[in-house]
């Protein structure tokens, strides 16, 4: 039976598909409403580009942010992401069946609360529900997106395509064709330099507050991808499926857990997890020139918890990290003084209704009634309650109708 080919001729349609998806986490933004006021005309003129090959990535926006941790971000114009969404659809099905089970981030029902779920699996399953020791290795990546090697990037992912190329029938130059147009899209936003010609929207006095490992200004030769990119995320996830591949097929570990460049293993033996911290910290240099971050080597009993993307896991329990209870704090006391002063206007209420219910969203998967409950009832001042409800639980602020 003949096989379907990996990568169709690119449609009008499909550039449209891409710009509604695209648009749904950034229809308010500057670039997007820009954009939107001629759509129609700017997708026929992007297809266009595409069709032709002479698309090239415009400039970037960078800027630096403090939360949760302090990182250099560069924002590419909303016509770009839109050829980001196109390409990451068309490889994210082979990427699927590249990619081990627990890798997450980026992926479909593969985010923050699913990869604490499997580590909460793993540390009941190894200690049979805390009856038994066991033991937890945590360990992060230095400088992992501003090390990421460009040039070996692309050869492995160049070779990953050729791989899906060979395992298709091809009878005709345009399906051939149509492989090279993905080589071409991700050669281009590989080796973009998005520095160059940059606009900065933060004081240049910010980067002096930034470790020179995490910035793309001061990386070294041919390395870094920019935070921000959705291509980013999902070549760095590729990047280091290399790694996850290594950790359960040659060191034959099952228990293992990677949300982005943080990953964790689980054993009983704790000689065993010793052992392979110095093979992983040498596959990493050797294979991936990364490096291991010499301060965030953790080894410890997994009744004492480890922390992960923003939450410590223990055996018994999940508790949401004090940093993301604290930066609620901080948006409910900014709220309430800011309602002390003026009355919010209507886009400032959904503003307020969008962020507090962001982190109710993310409370609701973790032991935190209690916390949410004390924290509304501080903070909900009357001047508040005139245009929120809170259900019972403490679960959803929702606006008032007029």
């Amino acid at each position: 039976m003949k096989l379907e080919t990996p990568f169709k001729d690119l449609t009008l349609e499909e550039v449209f598909e891409a710009y509604f998806e695209c648009r749904k986490t950034k229809r308010y933004s500057s670039g997007a409403m820009q954009f939107e006021t001629d759509y129609e005309n700017q997708l026929v003129k992007l297809y266009n580009e595409l069709k032709k090959n002479s698309w090239k990535p415009g400039k970037s926006t960078c800027f630096t942010v403090t939360k949760p941790v302090r990182r250099e971000i560069f924002a590419a114009p909303f016509r770009d992401r839109i050829v980001h969404h196109i390409l990451i659809r068309r490889l994210n099905p082979f990427f699927e069946r590249h990619f081990i089970f627990d890798s997450y981030a980026c992926r479909k029902q593969k985010g923050t609360h699913a990869a604490i779920k499997r580590l909460e699996h793993f540390t009941r399953s190894e200690s049979k529900n805390g009856k038994e020791e066991c033991y937890v290795l945590k360990l992060d990546i230095k400088g992992f997106f501003m090390n990421i090697n460009r040039n070996l990037l692309w050869k492995r992912l160049e070779n990953f395509i050729d791989n899906i190329e060979f395992e298709f029938s091809f009878d005709s130059l345009p399906q051939k064709k149509n492989v090279e147009f993905v080589k071409y899209l991700c050669r281009q936003i590989i080796f973009n330099d998005c520095t160059k010609d940059c606009m900065i929207r933060s004081p240049k006095s910010e980067w002096k507050k930034l470790p020179k490992d995490k910035s793309l200004f001061t990386a070294k030769k041919h390395c870094g991808l920019p935070i921000g990119n959705l291509t980013s995320q999902v070549f760095a996830n590729f990047y280091l499926s290399e790694l996850d591949h290594y950790i359960k097929h040659s060191l034959k570990i099952k228990n293992y857990v990677r949300y982005v460049d943080d990953f964790a293993i689980v054993h009983k033996d704790r000689e065993f997890l010793k052992k392979i911290i110095p093979k992983i910290r040498t596959f990493l240099s050797e294979k991936l020139f990364l490096t291991l971050h010499p301060c965030k080597v953790y080894l410890q009993s997994a009744q004492k918890g480890v922390h992960l993307t923003g939450c410590f896991v223990r055996i018994s329990h999940t508790v949401c990290n004090r940093r993301v209870k604290n930066n609620f704090v901080a948006v409910l006391k900014k709220y309430s003084a800011g309602a002390l002063k003026r009355k919010p206007a209507k886009a400032e209420i959904n503003q307020m209704r969008a962020s507090l219910n962001s982190y109710l969203g993310i409370f609701q998967h973790y032991r935190t009634w209690h916390f949410r409950c004390a924290q509304l009832k501080r903070y909900m001042i009357p001047h508040l309650k005139k245009h929120f409800s809170v259900t019972v639980e403490c679960k959803k602020v929702s606006v008032k109708a007029k």
